[in-house]
């Protein structure tokens, strides 16, 4: 199988393709960003396409990332796959943000619990706990920078997403801390496409995860009276 993932739902524009049947990535390129995701995607998508020098015909899948993250980046990233998709006739599936954060650890241990925390602003974090073999403890939530301290102190966690430094900012001094911890500000786009293959077939079409309303609020006042 070959899958072609999308990443915009963070600080960075990334895509890749993996080829399941060499077992390992064939092209890809990631690209910090933290504005400008509808520009830069489809240029990178097209040299990552070269690279691997196939063309969109003779991709499998294509794998997003839907959320929770930028309300702007998302949409763009779900925007281009759900495109491509429909112009090659080839299936689109979405993958949450936090999965993709907590995949490679799942992978490596699968025995110890992984919180991934992505900065929701205001003090809050988009958060999600996964325990043994990957299963969810705490689904996708919006919640308090604290409730997501309080869950990285279980013995053995993992640490991970672009929350962590502020959740490791509170920790109190004496509480034993994670035994990892991986600030980084968006998952790597290589396990967005690991993740894009694993899935079942028959997903539905991908869309925004969204997690809490977005800040700007449309203003009555601003509104211009029906005729």
């Amino acid at each position: 199988m070959r899958v072609l993932a999308i990443d915009t739902a963070l600080e960075a524009c990334s895509a890749a393709v993996l080829d399941t049947e060499l077992g390992r990535m064939i092209a890809g390129e990631s690209i910090p960003l933290v504005r400008g995701h509808a520009e830069a995607l489809m240029p990178l998508i097209a040299r990552v396409m070269s690279e691997a020098q196939i063309e969109f015909a003779q991709v499998d899948r294509i794998a997003v990332t839907v959320g929770p993250g930028s309300f702007t980046g998302m949409r763009v990233g779900i925007a281009a796959a759900r495109g491509l998709a429909l112009a090659s006739g080839r299936p689109a599936v979405g993958l949450s943000t936090l999965a993709c954060y907590a995949a490679p650890y799942i992978a490596a241990d699968d025995t110890a619990p992984v919180v991934a925390a992505i900065d929701a602003r205001h003090e809050h974090v988009y958060l999600q706990v996964f325990g043994a073999g990957g299963r969810t403890m705490i689904s996708p939530r919006l919640a308090p920078l604290r409730e997501a301290m309080k869950a990285a102190t279980a013995p053995g966690v993992r640490l991970v997403g672009s929350a962590a430094e502020q959740i490791m900012a509170l920790w109190s001094e004496g509480t034993p801390e994670p035994t990892a911890v991986d600030a980084r500000r968006a998952p790597a786009i290589d396990w967005v496409a690991r993740l894009g293959a694993a899935v079942g077939e028959g997903q539905p079409v991908p869309k925004p995860l969204y997690l809490r309303a977005p800040d700007a609020q449309p203003q009555d006042a601003a509104r211009l009276p029906r005729r």
